[in-house]
């Protein structure tokens, strides 16, 4: 099997092409700087490909000869603050990679949405998203069989979450002043998400579903950062915020370089990422907790080198 992955260099994807790769599937994947993921090029079988995945006769021609699609391209915060970034994509890229596969003779194509995705949710983020949902699903049918997953926030070695709160943690010792502090979320580990994706590729039982996936355990957004300071061993005071000062705080992290925090991330906050039902039986898979992985790659040493080797592994 063929496989081309976009967003296939990021922190979910590098996951997926490494499972993949450990199968022997060939795995295509494209990004706008090769040069900067040439240890992709480690795994066997995947090769990488220089271009712009929002051109589509470029996506056409990749897409030529290819079994499947995954696609996997999103962004947190965008650069701007009227969603237009937000749109470009998660709506109007899936509607280019639904094309592309019906040009290109794609008949599998699986697609990364979030939880909480809906018209009617509060962030850009979220309705975005559930429009990119919905484009992949409406094309479903006998030439292009869809399936989409709906993770809650995904932790695991370079993810953007933990290291992100521990990072955060690092720079304010004493006191940490944290917005929504009571926003519940129930984290899933990449690796499990990772397998799902594999497993769904042949699994013809999933074709036309929408899988929402979340780890064993929910957690409020207080809890995982006070349990980040304690494997630091930071004795940081966590002070959650009200809900005016929690928008405040947005509203002025928006301006700091990297935009850490931003008022679309305080609206997708103002719903509980967590799932009605546990992980789905259909892939068989006992999601791993994050007190049995976050300690490897937070501590460091050989423990976060052993926990990163493992993930290569696709173990």
């Amino acid at each position: 099997m063929k496989i081309c992955i976009l967003g296939g260099t990021g922190f979910v994807g590098s996951r997926i092409a490494a499972r993949l790769a450990a199968e022997r599937r060939e795995v295509l994947i494209p990004t706008r700087h090769a040069d900067r993921h040439r240890e992709l090029l480690l795994l066997p079988t995947v090769r990488i490909v220089e271009g712009d995945v929002h051109n589509p006769v470029f996506l056409r021609q990749q897409f030529q000869g290819m079994d499947a699609v995954i696609n996997l391209v999103g962004i947190l915060n965008e650069k701007g603050h009227r969603g237009r970034g937000f749109a470009r994509a998660h709506a109007e890229l899936p509607a280019k990679v639904v094309e592309a596969c019906r040009q290109a003779g794609v008949r599998r194509l699986l697609h990364m949405s979030a939880l909480n995705a809906s018209l009617q949710a509060p962030s850009h983020y979220l309705r975005t998203k559930a429009m990119g949902e919905d484009t992949v699903h409406r094309a479903h049918g006998p030439d292009l069989a869809v399936t989409s997953f709906r993770p809650s926030v995904i932790f695991g070695p370079h993810d953007g979450f933990i290291v992100r709160f521990a990072g955060l943690l690092k720079l304010s010792p004493f006191v940490f002043p944290l917005a929504c502090p009571n926003a519940r979320l129930q984290p899933v580990y990449v690796e499990d998400v990772a397998q799902a994706y594999a497993l769904a590729l042949d699994d013809h039982g999933t074709f036309g579903k929408r899988y929402d996936l979340c780890g064993p355990k929910v957690y409020t957004l207080r809890e995982i950062v006070e349990y980040t300071a304690r494997l630091l061993h930071l004795r940081t005071r966590i002070v959650g915020l009200p809900d005016t000062l929690s928008r405040l705080q947005a509203a002025v992290m928006e301006f700091v370089p990297g935009k850490p925090f931003s008022r679309d991330n305080y609206n997708s906050l103002k719903l509980d990422s967590v799932c009605a039902k546990g992980f789905p039986e259909v892939f068989g898979i006992a999601p791993v907790g994050m007190e049995q992985i976050v300690p490897g790659y937070l501590g460091g040493g050989a423990q976060a080198r052993y926990t990163e080797l493992r993930g290569h592994a696709g173990r």
